[in-house]
């Protein structure tokens, strides 16, 4: 039997070639493959099998007040705390020293200096007290939380259109940092420290961005029976929580974190920036948080875990709080939704079709509820929906 030697260099030339286009992928992708896949392995083994975090304390504790604020090298804790206010309004839950109103829910909306059309459509929508009040029975105080426009060349216009619109409406709370998206823990800061400053009697706290829809019915119902709960709304922090989640190390991604800030796998677990609500007690606990801790993570989000984390506070996942997608627009979803993300141009509409009793009418009883079930897991079940919910939301 004779063996061709052509035929078996032609055979390893192949495969040489096959090894050498696999490795080149391999390099090719390897940031993108170790992102989605060997980073979140690691970030799952360090929080389920490790989970302790003790070193958040030891890495993220300030010494000492005495040794930041002589702007040493905690100098971005003495920025962010020395921040002044540029518009104010400490009379918005009931002025000091006098009546405080009974408040069950103070939200905080996070938008930036430009977007104005934004926190008007929010008046105009779920946003409005009037409305809040007369419709619902509820108090809920909302404000607005901004630094200052980063373009030194548009600064001085926009202000002034800010400074017209906070005399005709009277919500914008801002301090003078630049309002970037690496100072959005300075926001964060800024909304705890105000609560804990001006409003502390509101029973719940909520943060959310400003293209967040958030169903106040909905949301008013749910504190309510939480308000009612034997827990007496304590210990709560909830919202669309992600665990175990890994740092970003891809340099061209918004959210990269290096190892220098960061170098542990995993993050603590913390709840989507778009929407969270917490009860009073935990607002409390994350002011003091930030009083003791380096708000060296720019991530606002991952910058609360670490504060809940070293307070001993744990996030709860709530099905209908939204992640990063906007919920499905149907009226069996309506029923239940709490907030939708990714809302710049249909807020009206959603807010208009999501409080119409009508729309509700044809999805009573029995057969409305199973009908209702069958559509929910059509749309947030099967893989090839992009879904806002988990499949779980279906259910309940």
């Amino acid at each position: 039997m004779f063996v061709s030697f052509r035929r078996i260099h032609k055979c390893r030339c192949v495969q040489l070639l096959t090894t050498g286009l696999f490795l080149y992928a391999m390099i090719v992708y390897w940031e993108e493959l170790d992102h989605h896949i060997v980073s979140h392995i690691k970030a799952y083994t360090h929080r389920y099998l490790i989970n302790s975090y003790e070193f958040l304390n030891s890495s993220f504790t300030i010494a000492s007040n005495h040794d930041h604020m002589k702007g040493g090298s905690h100098s971005l804790v003495g920025r962010i705390w020395n921040y002044s206010y540029l518009i104010n309004h400490p009379g918005k839950c009931g002025e000091d020293g006098k009546f405080r109103e009974n408040v069950l829910l103070l939200l905080f909306v996070k938008s930036s200096p430009e977007n104005f059309e934004q926190r008007q459509v929010i008046r105009d929508t779920w946003g409005n007290e009037s409305f809040i009040w007369s419709e619902l029975g509820a108090s809920v105080k909302v404000v607005f939380a901004l630094g200052i426009h980063p373009d030194v060349r548009r600064r001085y216009r926009v202000q002034l259109a800010l400074l017209q619109e906070d005399q005709t409406f009277g919500d914008l709370i801002q301090q003078n940092f630049l309002d970037t998206f690496h100072n959005l823990t300075a926001k964060l800061v800024l909304q705890f420290h105000w609560v804990h400053d001006y409003c502390p009697q509101a029973r719940f706290f909520m943060s959310a961005d400003d293209d967040i829809f958030v169903h106040l019915p909905n949301l008013v119902k749910y504190l309510r029976q939480l308000v009612r709960s034997k827990s007496g709304a304590k210990n709560l922090w909830v919202g669309h929580v992600h665990r175990g989640s890994p740092p970003v190390r891809q340099k061209h991604s918004k959210y990269h974190v290096p190892y220098d800030l960061y170098p542990w796998p995993s993050y603590p677990d913390y709840t989507a920036g778009a929407g969270y609500v917490l009860s009073s007690d935990v607002a409390a606990k994350i002011y003091h948080a930030t009083l003791v801790l380096n708000p060296s993570i720019y991530i606002d989000d991952v910058f609360m875990g670490i504060c809940a984390k070293t307070m001993g506070v744990s996030p709860q996942e709530h099905v209908y709080f939204s992640g990063e997608a906007k919920a499905p627009y149907h009226p069996c979803i309506y029923d239940h939704m709490i907030t939708s993300h990714g809302h710049a141009t249909d807020m009206s509409s959603l807010w208009e079709a999501a409080t119409d009793p009508t729309v509700y009418s044809s999805y009573r009883g029995y057969i409305g509820n199973l009908y209702c079930k069958a559509v929910r897991a059509m749309l947030l079940c099967l893989p090839h929906y992009q879904n806002t919910y988990s499949c779980l939301a279906a259910f309940v």
